[in-house]
Order: C-alpha cells, then sequence, then structure tokens
C-alpha cells in the first residue's frame, strides 16, 4: 500500500499518523509516512530530509496540527490525523461524573479509574468512554499505557490512590497531571510524594490545585474549571481572560 494509501487507512481507523508531502524540494509530490512509533512508509528522495521531515512529523502529529513547514531548504505539506485527546480521570466521585460529560461535549474521550468496583461502574459514569475498577498500575496498562496525548486528573482523597497515581503519571509523557485538594493537601502530598523517592522536577509538574480560579463550587463549575485549564494545556495558553491578552486569540497554521 502506499504512503497516502495507509495514511488513509489509518485516519478512517481514527489512529494517529502523519503524512508529509514535499511541495518543492528534490522530488515535488514525494510521500514519506510517519507513525507514532517511529516508523515510516514512502521516502523524499532525499535520506537526510527524511530523517529530518520525521522529527517535524513527530512534532505535529502530537500537536494535533497539520502545517506546511520549511525543512532543509524544502517545502513539505505535514497533514495530521488523530483520535480525540483522552482525559483519564482517577476517582470514581461526583466531580468525576460532571467531568466526564463536559469532556465528552468538549470532544474529549474521558475514562474513570477507581479501585473500588463498587463505585467504578459504567451505570455511575454513563459519558465514560470506558469504567475501569483496578488499581492505578493495573488500570494504566488495561488502557494502553499514557501517551503525549493523555491527560491525567486526580480527584481521589485517598493518600494511597493518590501517591500510587501520580507516581506513575508524573514519570509518564503525560502533558498534564492535575490532582484535587487542598493547598495543605498539596503541600502533604508533596511531602509524601519527595519521601518516597520521587524526584523534585516530577513532582514540580503537578498542576494542584487543580483547575483555573474561577471560584467553582458545584461539581458542574468545577468540572469547567478543570476542563479550562486542560484545554489551555493542550493549546499552550496560560487560560487567562482573552480581554486582558494581546495578539491573536486563535493559532494560525503556516
Amino acid at each position: 500500500m502506499s504512503a497516502q494509501g495507509e495514511f488513509a487507512r489509518i485516519a478512517s481507523e481514527d489512529g494517529r499518523a502523519a503524512l508529509v508531502t514535499a511541495i518543492e524540494g528534490p522530488e515535488p509530490g514525494a510521500k514519506l509516512l510517519v507513525r507514532p512509533d517511529g516508523t515510516t512508509e514512502g521516502g523524499l528522495a532525499d535520506a537526510a530530509l527524511d530523517v529530518a521531515a520525521v522529527q517535524v512529523a513527530d512534532e505535529l502529529m502530537w500537536a494535533e496540527r497539520s502545517e506546511l513547514r520549511e525543512v532543509d531548504g524544502a517545502s513539505l505539506f505535514i497533514d495530521v490525523t488523530a483520535p480525540a485527546p483522552r482525559l483519564l480521570i482517577f476517582g470514581a466521585v461526583d466531580y468525576a461524573d460532571a467531568l466526564c460529560r463536559l469532556a465528552r461535549v468538549a470532544g474529549w474521550r474521558p475514562f474513570v479509574c477507581d479501585p473500588r468496583s463498587q463505585f467504578a461502574t459504567q451505570e455511575r459514569f454513563p459519558e465514560a468512554e470506558e469504567v475501569v475498577a483496578a488499581w492505578p498500575e493495573d488500570a494504566v496498562a488495561k488502557l494502553g499505557g499514557i501517551d503525549r496525548a493523555t491527560y491525567i486528573a486526580v480527584l481521589t482523597h485517598d493518600p494511597k490512590l493518590d501517591d500510587a497515581t501520580l507516581t506513575i503519571a508524573l514519570r509518564s509523557e503525560a502533558p498534564y497531571v492535575g490532582a484535587m485538594g487542598s493547598r495543605r493537601a498539596q503541600a502533604k502530598r508533596r511531602e509524601r510524594l519527595l519521601a518516597a523517592g520521587l524526584e523534585e522536577e516530577l513532582v514540580d509538574r503537578i498542576a494542584a490545585p487543580i483547575g483555573l480560579d474561577l471560584g467553582a463550587v458545584t461539581p458542574e463549575e468545577t468540572a469547567l474549571s478543570i476542563m479550562g485549564e486542560v484545554v489551555a494545556v493542550r493549546n499552550g495558553r496560560e487560560g487567562g481572560r482573552l480581554s486582558y491578552v494581546s495578539g491573536r486569540i486563535h493559532e494560525v497554521g503556516a
């Protein structure tokens, strides 16, 4: 199958890949398919250009943007296909139900994980893509691991579950790891994680208290606060009020 044909197949199956097409270069019209694991198909008629194109394609594949780029003197269009981003929610609590509903509305795929099988049921979380009643390590394994398009929200209040989840999440490629709790609870959690041997730079990755400063009170408002922060991180923004920001409201590709 050609690179373009394989790209179409992956897109039809809601998979992730990037198709690089040479607009100007050694062979205009040449195509190179790049998969998430780094394997490729096709080529741009120049080995060095292929290597550089793979790096750019990998970047955009996970940024989930299609762009025209100038690479090593060649003009390349990188077309990206990707599934909806995942939100792994740890803690089968009321806030998780509201967060699942809002994540669905925003076009995300929410998953709920909690080892307490009496709470972690599909009936309680009908909007979840899947509900996994398992310890964090087993739940993550069942869901295929954590990649660069997986965002994590820890909503539990049990130190054993919190610490087990965060230890896995902070050592993963997840671009966002948020944890619920008061500032006092966050300070105690930090002490526990450091005492358990987790590196300080990893502990510093925790977004805590979780969410944007909306003054949220209800589960629905809290879900809005969390999703606001998650979307801002995904788009490389701070999440402040647009009326206070100069420059473009939306990113525009090349």
